[in-house]
């Protein structure tokens, strides 16, 4: 099974359909007046679809099993044939479009075993997703795509040359994975007026967006959440919140970060852990869902 740990769960659609085909009017007659032996065809189908829907991971061996939140299977007459739609939603790290799709197909083979008796040309075909909704892909819409970003990594250590910076390089691979090219790599001392000047320097050419790594912590040099703060012209919570809940599952010690995010005019800065996995964390946790703020920004001007 593919590995969906560093997912983040978000609200996930997918619809499918199948077609049935029948070889005769009567048999779609038959179906409407509820006169198949076997029972009522629509019902009887629906139900087996249910059941497949929630039982799709015991059949296909890499699909993840996943809580279903709602589930719906709906039919349209064409002519000499039925189209069978199934929606399923969950929110959860990973699609339910196999969830959908198997759906349809359990739901046309139990209509194929309960209409055989009466049709012998009946066809199965075209099962087929029609639309997925959810994920990152999802959330990758148009939107400011030169995102001017600067990256500053705050470490003694690093500074002086005695250790390599991983946690920076780190979050540049995954701001390209997220369409970002960093355009600043900088690597200062822990000290607040560095931390400031730099800061100030990135405000005044005008970046869009400032990733601090290293800092966060609770040892005496750990200033960069203070020096910051200092700094915004106003605080945006739930940036780190979201960070926050996202490394709580994963580790307990999260919840001793102290890290924060804010605007300075129109400059996004956000500080992250200075460990590569915690700075790795919050990058997954927030990106490319904190590129909203830049579309946002961007029609804020517009409307001016």
């Amino acid at each position: 099974m593919v590995d969906i740990l560093n997912k983040n769960s978000t609200q996930r659609t997918a619809i499918a359909t199948a077609i049935l085909k029948v070889s005769n009017a009567e048999t779609i007659r038959l179906i409407e007046a509820k006169q198949i032996a076997k029972g009522d065809v629509f019902e009887f189908a629906r139900a087996a679809g249910l059941l497949a829907i929630k039982k799709t991971s015991d059949v296909i061996p890499d699909c993840h099993p996943m809580p279903i939140e709602f589930a719906s299977i709906k039919y349209e007459l064409e002519s000499m044939a039925i189209k069978i739609i199934v929606e399923v939603a969950t929110i959860y790290k990973t699609g339910v479009e196999v969830e959908a799709m198997h759906g349809a197909a359990i739901t046309a083979l139990t209509m194929y075993d309960m209409l055989k008796p009466i049709d012998k040309g009946i066809e199965i075909s075209t099962i087929r997703l029609e639309e997925k909704k959810g994920g990152k892909s999802s959330f990758k819409e148009a939107m400011k795509t030169n995102i001017k970003t600067a990256i500053i990594v705050c470490s003694d250590s690093v500074a002086s040359g005695k250790k390599k910076d991983l946690a920076g390089k780190n979050i540049s691979e995954l701001l390209l994975q997220s369409g970002i090219e960093t355009h600043l790599y900088k690597i200062i001392a822990d000290e607040k007026k560095l931390i400031q000047e730099v800061l100030l320097d990135c405000v005044k050419d005008e970046y869009d967006l400032v990733l601090y790594t290293g800092g966060t912590g609770l040892s005496p040099r750990d200033v960069t959440p203070e020096s910051v703060e200092e700094l915004l012209d106003r605080t945006i919570p739930g940036i780190m919140e979201a960070a926050r809940n996202y490394g709580q599952q994963r580790t307990p010690y999260a919840m001793l970060s102290r890290g924060i995010a804010g605007m300075i005019k129109s400059t996004l800065v956000i500080t992250l852990p200075g460990s590569t996995k915690g700075a790795t964390e919050t990058m997954n946790a927030l990106f490319p869902y904190i590129k909203h703020i830049f579309k946002v920004a961007e029609g804020a001007r517009h409307d001016e």
